[in-house]
């Protein structure tokens, strides 16, 4: 998994304002989380705090956990004292009791791991009976887009380089097929809700989208899935 604590600060202040994070995939995961004024919220993967924050802000008691302690220290500064943030692995036993929680997101944070068995068992177990679990990811339809000579099907690592203010990172992600996706989340117990693939927020500024954007609402970057635990 990449290790984001030496460009935590850069990396945050890019995802900030952006579009593919502020105004695209932000804003789909809290719609789609629902109504959670009062509701005892997890985030998964939350790095520096944007989506918690977004998800306090609407009421939820919100908790996060993220495996960079330079993130959670960001997350701090963003929060306060009021929000429950722990140095955690998704890939590890999550410090949570059972049935803990009655929503959990993971926003683009599965996509770093090569299994999903664990993460999403550990999911299941923090989340009450009927409790959902959003998450997002890569959409697998734009790994063909940008590797056309790779096997689609197949579980692939891969690296992309990325420029974060005046810094520069390289991400290692796991590209898997839709099919593996859907698989993972039905041999975890989740029951599939909802595949969505959003619109751009209608909030967003004339100058962030794109050139063509007058033509179409919407473009192959992210896939959201809503899941209902048993």
């Amino acid at each position: 998994m990449t290790d984001y604590d030496g460009f935590a600060r850069a990396y945050s202040a890019a995802n900030e304002d952006n579009l593919l994070n502020a105004w695209y995939e932000r804003p789909a995961m809290v719609e789609l989380a629902g109504d959670v004024r009062g509701r005892r919220v997890l985030d998964a993967g939350c790095g520096s705090g944007p989506l918690t924050a977004a998800l306090r802000d609407k009421g939820a008691d919100a908790s996060g956990f993220d495996l960079s302690p330079a993130m959670i220290a960001l997350a701090r500064e963003r929060l306060g004292d009021g929000v429950d943030l722990r140095v955690a692995d998704l890939a590890a036993r999550l410090p949570y009791d059972d049935s803990a929680f009655d929503v959990a997101v993971c926003s683009l944070a599965l996509h770093y791991l090569q299994d999903w068995a664990g993460p999403l068992g550990e999911l299941r177990r923090v989340l009450r009976p009927g409790g959902r679990l959003v998450v997002s990811v890569p959409h697998p339809a734009a790994y063909l887009f940008n590797y056309p000579g790779s096997d689609y099907f197949a579980l692939t690592r891969y690296s992309e380089e990325f420029t974060f203010g005046d810094q520069s990172a390289v991400l290692t992600y796991w590209h898997r097929p839709l099919h593996a996706m859907t698989d993972a989340f039905t041999q975890a117990g989740f029951r599939i809700c909802v595949v969505s693939e959003p619109p751009w927020s209608p909030d967003t500024p004339a100058e962030l989208l794109p050139a063509n954007a007058s033509e179409r609402t919407a473009f192959v970057c992210f896939l959201f899935f809503v899941l209902q635990a048993p």
